[in-house]
């Protein structure tokens, strides 16, 4: 079980390229993660990462060693899964966007972990697209198109915006009624769009207006966007999921409702593998009912 433990190290810190980053996904000291590597190297007589004060890399062997590496532990796992008896175990590393992991996963993840009481299950909620590699994720939730890759996706659903604001907003300076309208209101702009500043609506025949909008606040935070907006201070477009209550509730109102904003898919993803874990897959399938169920 030693052994097992200080190649999942060194598999680790190889992906992330640091022992500090690999430390902190395993529980580990820095210098744990170092000692580890150490103990492999002096059994099987090789170096297998070469480190400076300013960053590492693998050696010719320590790259072929990673390769085998990987493949023990893999096997190691299809053994722990025969040797359930059909019982789902271990630790379930989840990356997923924040408003979608606050807001549509956690039920799932009640109803799931209450089916398998031996699975541990990890979720961080970040807006980068973490690498499921390097950073030993087993599933990320993502929105939005996916560039090429070697991961394997499956479509859970769409993700809805809408843009809103809140009454009193509205009785001081008016609903817009054309997108270009926006170009002289107060925006509160969203950091994790690309770009900012530009807004897309389809008219009732599909064509796309898209317009230069302005404010004098920017944010990275949905949720802080939400309440600034409540509290009057500008025009937002955010995930219809985030406002949904917000808008039923009369704090916020949607605008420019004969207008239908782009809307972005939902993907699982995970790293192609000869053997994906029972735990991934039974997640997967748990999603993919549920989002079923909500559409």
């Amino acid at each position: 079980m030693a052994e097992l433990e200080e190649l999942r190290t060194f598999i680790a810190a190889a992906r992330i390229g640091s022992f500090a980053k690999a430390g902190r996904q395993l529980n580990l000291s820095p210098a744990m993660v170092g000692r580890r590597i150490q103990a492999l190297e002096q059994r099987y007589g090789a170096k297998l990462i070469e480190r400076t004060t300013r960053n590492q890399r693998l050696t010719e062997t320590g790259q072929a060693f990673l390769a085998r590496a990987e493949a023990v532990i893999e096997a190691t796992a299809a053994l722990d899964e025969i040797s359930a008896a059909g019982t789902l175990t271990g630790r379930l590393r989840v990356s997923a966007p924040t408003t979608l992991g606050i807001r549509r996963l956690p039920a799932i993840i009640a109803q799931f972990t209450e089916a398998h009481p031996a699975i541990v299950f990890e979720m961080s909620l970040a807006n980068r697209r973490v690498d499921l590699v390097a950073e030993g994720y087993d599933l990320a939730v993502r929105v939005g198109d996916l560039p090429s890759s070697s991961l394997v996706a499956r479509r859970l659903g769409t993700y809805g915006f809408v843009c809103c604001a809140a009454p009193a907003f509205i009785a001081r300076h008016g609903a817009p009624q054309h997108p270009t309208d926006l170009t002289r209101c107060r925006c509160i702009l969203n950091l994790n769009l690309v770009p900012r500043n530009r807004w897309s609506f389809l008219d009732a025949g599909g064509t796309a207006v898209t317009v230069e909008v302005m404010g004098g606040v920017e944010i990275d935070s949905d949720e802080a966007q939400r309440m600034l907006a409540i509290d009057g201070a500008g025009v937002v477009y955010l995930p219809l999921d985030l406002v949904q209550d917000d808008i039923e509730a009369g704090r916020l109102v949607p605008i420019l409702q004969g207008w239908r904003l782009p809307t972005m898919p939902i993907h699982t993803l995970h790293p192609s593998r000869d053997l994906v874990p029972r735990r991934v897959t039974a997640f997967i399938a748990a999603l993919v009912e549920e989002f079923r169920d909500a559409s």
